[in-house]
């Protein structure tokens, strides 16, 4: 028996989220050396769950004494909390005028999002799973207080279609 663990702090072998924004263009997500549409490794996450929940659909007939119940359609998320690092969650322009949109422009803009989240490897060493879709993020609620003298978020990437696991 293998466990996943995410290994905190430790790299290469850590849990990762990792964004491509849909359409191409100058809206990057990262000012990274590779041209339009850099993916981003979103940074500072406090913790991440993953839903995968089928939907229901119930009746009740007159010659059975239980309803019966059908599986429909799953809906897919992911949500978490992250520290708010500025470049990453807002954005930012560079001296040439190219803008790098963030999280938060991804929110504001409704741009469908690829995601890669890597679970983390093995706890015998071998390389762990990892999860790829497509979404929107929704929830953005940054709050600070003198208990947590940093930003902080939760969001949630909603996904639109089925999760590919490889």
């Amino acid at each position: 028996m293998s466990y996943i663990y995410p290994a905190p702090g430790v790299t290469g072998v850590e849990m990762t989220l990792t964004l491509t924004a849909e359409d191409g263009g100058d809206d990057l997500l990262t000012a990274g050396s590779g041209g339009a549409n850099d993916p981003m490794v979103v940074p500072a996450i406090q913790d991440i769950s993953m839903s995968a929940a089928n939907d229901v659909f119930s009746w009740t007939q007159l010659d059975e004494s239980a309803k019966l119940q059908i599986a429909t359609t799953a809906t897919n998320s992911l949500s978490g909390n992250l520290v708010l690092e500025e470049d990453s969650f807002f954005g930012l322009s560079t001296a040439d005028g190219v803008e790098f949109i963030g999280i938060f422009g991804l929110s504001d803009t409704k741009r469908l999002t690829s995601f890669s989240l890597y679970l983390g490897d093995n706890s015998d060493g071998t390389v762990g799973k990892t999860i790829t879709g497509d979404g929107y993020f929704t929830g953005l609620v940054p709050v600070v207080s003198a208990d947590s003298p940093v930003w902080v978020s939760p969001f949630t990437l909603t996904v639109t279609g089925s999760y590919t696991v490889t």
